[in-house]
């Protein structure tokens, strides 16, 4: 099935979603395709009443509808009616996906939206079978943990993957009877409005999902700011989240869950599988140019096997191919917009600058659109800054190592621990070397997550605070308490 189509033919949604309707409100931001720089709509930008009305909603919402103290089955049946409509407007959703982001129409359809419909499945079993815990007292007394929601939680979801990303944070707030206002990625708004409306539409009572327009400055910061939203979920920037917890301290203290930035080294011994290890790093990279918190961007080899492992990178960089996202087949995805281009540019010149050599890549592509060529820099310092900053493009680094000790110092990066992948035959050596890797995530002989959802996943150090997916993301959506009585 050819899913290519004409922007100029969708229908999209500029105001915010609250309670089941959409508010009109003056165009403030506009938003463009990437792909060709095309101008697509204007959208609304929240301020703080408009957030204040969005959780009123949400409150009243849980008044009315019962839904954190429904049965949970009642809950479990409604998200799971969600995802099915979820999947049944796939290409919908995925042409409202593509036409503003850097997501491939093909991809989203078949990967991100299906993946998404998932992971609302798996979280929604968590609403009946998750309860408390009893606990060991004396004879005369019963003792127990029961989890309650939180009431309403406040979500900011980044640009980059926009449908998956508004999965990750409604579905376990959702699940575990909360109600949730969201603010999706200025640049990237039109799926997540269209998401809320499927959800009313599957069941979910209206109000419990209120979807707020705007910028993090003014409209990110009423979120977590507001006094009536009991827990804040974010993923974006190390910067972002630094302003957001600074927000948080001044206007009072709540939980949050914070996935941030990443500099994600892919370490490779000389035992390693060649062929595997340029399959995976290059999936590790490739893939949505590179605009992935997850993204394997500091390559670390063995140097017996450096140059040969660097040619074959080489040879699959060169088959990128850029392409509009609406088209289909996919092609190489674009830069979110020319300001990122620039940046992402800036820092290969600096890095050329001190000392570094290009392997391949190092510019923009010669056509419409922001689409910058997967760039290979070796011969850098840790000093680097192509080394230090996250990129957040299609660029990697590669160091050479000669010992597992050189190996290990050259991955724990000083700032981010987000992922890190490990490539070797020896089980034992594997082992040493995920113990020893400060990271939230390690992956031996792959590179990505899989799609069962149950591995939690969250950085360490100024890589994030808390965990999105898995148990753990759920009961994050939960706050517990001790009940002790005397019999």
């Amino acid at each position: 099935m050819k899913r290519s189509f004409d922007p100029s033919t969708l229908t999209l949604p500029t105001g915010h979603y609250i309670g089941n309707a959409y508010v009109p409100a003056a165009a403030e931001i506009a938003v463009t395709a990437p792909s060709d720089g095309r101008s697509l709509a204007g959208i609304a930008r929240a301020d703080a009443a408009i957030v204040d009305q969005a959780v009123e909603t949400a409150k009243q919402a849980l008044r009315t509808s019962g839904w954190a103290t429904c049965a949970p089955r009642d809950r479990l049946r409604a998200l799971q009616a969600w995802a099915d409509l979820i999947e049944a407007e796939a290409e919908t959703l995925a042409k409202l996906e593509a036409v503003c982001s850097t997501r491939p129409v093909g991809q989203a359809a078949v990967g991100d939206v299906l993946i998404t419909a998932t992971q609302i499945r798996f979280f929604a079993e968590f609403a009946d079978k998750e309860g408390g815990d009893l606990a060991p007292t004396s004879a005369g007394q019963l003792g127990f943990i029961s989890h309650e929601p939180y009431g309403v939680v406040g979500a900011i979801t980044p640009w980059n993957y926009p449908i998956s990303m508004a999965g990750w944070k409604l579905a376990p707030a959702l699940a575990a009877g909360n109600a949730v206002v969201l603010k999706p990625s200025e640049m990237t708004p039109f799926s997540t409005l269209y998401m809320a409306e499927l959800a009313v539409r599957a069941g979910i009572p209206a109000g419990l999902i209120n979807i707020v327009l705007g910028d993090g400055q003014t409209t990110g910061a009423a979120i977590t700011g507001h006094p009536d939203i009991a827990k804040v979920s974010f993923t974006g920037s190390t910067r972002a989240g630094g302003a957001i917890m600074e927000n948080i301290a001044k206007t009072g203290v709540k939980p949050m869950t914070l996935e941030l930035g990443g500099k994600s080294p892919q370490i490779v011994f000389a035992d390693a599988d060649l062929e595997l290890v340029a399959d995976c790093l290059a999936r590790g990279i490739l893939p949505n140019a590179g605009q992935t918190c997850v993204a394997g961007t500091r390559l670390i080899v063995h140097r017996d096997i450096a140059d040969a492992l660097a040619q074959k990178l080489i040879l699959a960089f060169a088959q990128a191919k850029p392409a509009a996202t609406w088209e289909d087949p996919a092609g190489f995805s674009p830069i979110i917009s020319s300001q990122q281009l620039q940046r992402i540019d800036s820092i290969v010149q600096a890095a050329k600058s001190e000392g570094a050599e290009l392997l391949c890549g190092g510019k923009a592509f010669d056509r419409k659109g922001s689409f910058y060529q997967p760039t290979i820099i070796a011969g850098v310092t840790d000093s680097n800054p192509a080394v230090t900053e996250e990129i957040f493009g299609p660029v990697v680094t590669l160091q050479t190592f000669a010992s597992e000790e050189g190996a290990l110092t050259l991955g724990n990066h000083p700032t981010y621990g987000l992922c890190a992948g490990v490539y070797t035959r020896d089980l034992s050596r594997a082992l040493r070397v995920t113990k020893a890797l400060e990271a939230g995530t390690v992956w031996v002989n792959r590179y990505g997550r899989s799609q069962d959802h149950i591995l939690p996943t969250g950085g360490w150090k100024a890589s994030g605070l808390g965990k999105d997916l898995g148990r753990e993301a759920f009961l994050a959506n939960r706050r517990s308490k001790s009940v002790l009585i005397d019999l």
